[in-house]
């Protein structure tokens, strides 16, 4: 997620994916990825979780900005799994956005290429 709107990429300035849901992964992921260790809470011995995103109102630390406007994620090019599997339009992206207030995603052009929360 960066700071720039663009009609054809909705996770430009969204942000509630990021800030609706725990984002929980294998503890090895962390290593891999090369995410800080500031940046990760235990869950258990072989899960973790990004740091804010185990509350009763997730917020992801990473997350900058505010949701529904103008968004971006700190740690993006390290992000985990759970982060990169999310896509756009799908239950969990409309069901985030829904919980923010926001729109209905715009259709993309035919001759556009489906964009995911991993291209952008």
């Amino acid at each position: 997620m960066l700071t720039n709107k663009n009609e054809q990429d909705p996770c430009l300035d969204c942000g509630a994916c990021c800030a609706s849901y725990r984002v929980s992964f294998y503890w090895a992921e962390a290593d891999s990825l090369g995410i800080p260790d500031a940046m990760i809470e235990k869950l258990t011995p072989l899960h973790a979780c990004l740091k804010g995103t185990n509350q009763a109102l997730p917020h992801c630390q990473a997350l900058s900005g505010e949701v529904g406007k103008a968004v971006k994620c700190n740690m993006y090019v390290n992000r985990p799994s759970p982060c990169r599997e999310l896509q756009i339009g799908d239950d969990k992206c409309l069901r985030a956005r829904a919980r923010y207030g926001l729109p209905e995603l715009p259709d993309l052009p035919d001759e556009a290429p489906v964009l995911t929360c991993e291209d952008t």
